[in-house]
């Protein structure tokens, strides 16, 4: 009977079942006899509840044990401490933590890697690096809770140090590190580590390729991204709605948003994450009315939005210029849904207003907000402010918004850039003159483009790359077409005190156009460039890059910080409102 039982229990996962399955053994007097059998009983009810998704009621039953007057196993701190990790519940793991102690159970390997992922995850990494350090033995699973731990907290360099020293490495090992580069920012070494990886011989799990699409994702790495896609269907990998959503917000954060549709599509069960990274994919593309009609038929479907699936139509509004379903989507959220807009939401909205020149509208919305306006939103009206050149509004938000950011690049040259637009260039001069005495550096543009697979970056007034004479060379050319089409070098872009000459070479080597004249000479006639830039794209960058796709006849896909850019035959798809 014992045995039947114990294989009922490691067999279940619903925590309803378990808790019948407990209630058996309860009516029956099996969990409060002092017999070999009931310790397991105790040790498999707690591990289910775990592995069930109800931690919590393994906490009564660790302590239902301790009363029993039965001495916990190995098995049974390893499996209390993993509940106390998922609850959290930091007092209850400290109380294992002890009682491990006292009875000498402390360093057994499983309990030791138990106590350090329970530390790392209620505590401190510090914490659970002495457990480690002091560890009489490790093994695989040691140095991927460290691993795991110095990644959670963006100690990347720590747990890069613990990943080179393991004496053998497994899959979760090498997930663990390209996850942790991946969630970082560090995309470029998360894809050079998954390419070793697969050099070693080891097959990247679900997990392994999500991170992968995210780095992909970051870097606009499209190649590598569909590489992936192509890897989960030559190895009959299912396409959960994990893998799925990640491929649809690769392909659109890539600028194939059309690609993302088709996976959404596929997908047999999507969720209210997968719905909301449809949306705002279709949105950052400047195709608000599709995103909207998303949107409705994902309330149809049943799916209840929630808070970001709200940020999601907003932005999709924005982008599209839809003012008027903009506010019923923001009064929709209390009236139908009961959700409190939240500062995030009020920043879309003053997006979508000052954008679309209700400058004034917008003003009344971020002094009556029920909380304080932060930076985004400041920086939304400050941006729709420089478009339709309100130097009075703009100078007015600048003022909170340095105070906000004091030491935040993009505010002063925002400003000095609508000064510079006014004619004001006193004024301009003024603001660069505060910036050197503050020591605020202006954030270097940087772009990115992948070419037959490897991402290749330009900084601005970059010289390291390999080819940089030729890009040079082709800039040239490019500029000699383009000015002949009517493109004059927009001046009130470069804010250094220089003649006009070498206003003209700055601009020439601003990151982008770098990219382009590398793109040019590196790819065949008609492939689709595509960029992605850290800035909002200047101005004089974006009347260059319209002009370059009429002459070159190339369709240029350019992600900057605020959106998405397809510049086609001499247009762009934002239609120079960013």
């Amino acid at each position: 009977m014992n045995s039947n039982f114990s294989r009922l229990i490691l067999r279940c996962s619903d925590p309803k079942h378990l808790r019948e399955i407990q209630a058996v053994l309860i009516s029956g007097g099996l969990l409060l006899s002092g017999s070999f059998g009931v310790a397991f009983f105790h040790n498999a009810l707690i591990r289910a509840y775990a592995r069930a998704s109800s931690p919590c009621s393994s906490i009564p039953l660790f302590s239902d044990l301790l009363r029993s007057g039965l001495l916990p196993d190995s098995h049974t701190f390893s499996f209390i401490l993993k509940a106390c990790s998922l609850v959290p519940a930091r007092l209850t793991g400290l109380s294992a933590h002890a009682l491990a102690v006292k009875l000498g159970l402390d360093f057994d390997l499983f309990v030791n890697n138990a106590l350090i992922h329970f530390h790392s995850v209620t505590g401190t990494v510090s914490d659970a690096r002495g457990l480690f350090d002091r560890s009489p033995q490790r093994d695989s699973v040691s140095y991927n809770s460290m691993i795991s731990a110095y990644a959670r907290v963006g100690d990347l360099s720590s747990a890069r140090e613990l990943f080179d020293e393991m004496p053998t490495r497994d899959v979760i090992s090498w997930s663990a590190m390209i996850a942790g580069y991946a969630q970082g920012g560090r995309s470029k070494e998360a894809l050079r580590l998954f390419t070793q990886m697969q050099a070693e011989g080891f097959a990247p799990g679900g997990k392994t390729l999500v991170s992968l699409l995210a780095a992909c994702a970051h870097m606009g790495a499209l190649e590598q991204g569909k590489w992936v896609h192509g890897y989960l269907r030559s190895n009959g990998i299912k396409i959960d709605v994990f893998l799925g959503t990640a491929l649809i917000d690769m392909y659109a954060k890539c600028g194939e948003v059309d690609l993302g549709l088709e996976v959404f599509d596929e997908m047999p069960k999507k969720n209210l994450m997968a719905w909301t990274t449809m949306i705002k994919g279709l949105g950052m593309h400047g195709r608000g009315v599709e995103a909207l009609k998303l949107f409705s038929e994902m309330e149809r479907s049943g799916v209840v939005p929630d808070d970001i699936a709200f940020i999601g139509a907003l932005c999709a509004c924005t982008h599209a210029g839809l003012v008027d379903r903009g506010r019923h989507i923001f009064d929709s959220m209390t009236r139908s849904y009961g959700i409190i807009p939240k500062v995030e939401h009020y920043g879309c909205m003053v997006d979508l207003l000052a954008r679309n020149g209700l400058l004034n509208e917008a003003k009344e919305i971020v002094e009556s907000m029920p909380m304080k306006p932060d930076a985004s939103v400041w920086g939304a009206f400050m941006a729709g402010c420089r478009f339709h050149r309100n130097v009075e509004l703009a100078e007015y938000a600048v003022k909170h918004l340095i105070q906000l950011e004091p030491d935040t690049s993009g505010v002063y040259v925002l400003l000095a850039n609508i000064y510079a637009a006014s004619g004001r260039h006193a004024d301009a001069k003024m603001v660069r003159y505060l910036m050197k005495k503050k020591r605020i550096e202006k954030t270097p543009g940087c772009t990115l483009v992948e070419i037959q697979g490897t991402v290749h970056q330009f900084l601005v007034g970059d010289s390291s790359h390999p080819r940089i004479e030729d890009i040079l060379v082709k800039w040239d050319e490019i500029e000699g077409q383009i000015r002949s089409e009517g493109y004059v070098p927009n001046k009130k872009e470069v804010l250094l005190d220089i003649n006009e000459d070498e206003k003209d070479d700055a601009l020439s080597r601003h990151s982008e156009k770098l990219a382009i004249a590398f793109a040019l000479i590196s790819t065949e006639a008609g492939a689709t460039i595509r960029l992605v830039k850290n800035l909002r794209v200047c101005t004089d960058c974006h009347d260059a890059t319209k002009l370059i796709s009429k002459v070159y006849e190339r369709e240029i896909v350019v992600r900057d910080r605020t959106r998405f850019h397809l510049f086609k035959g001499g247009t762009c798809t934002c239609k120079d409102f960013w």
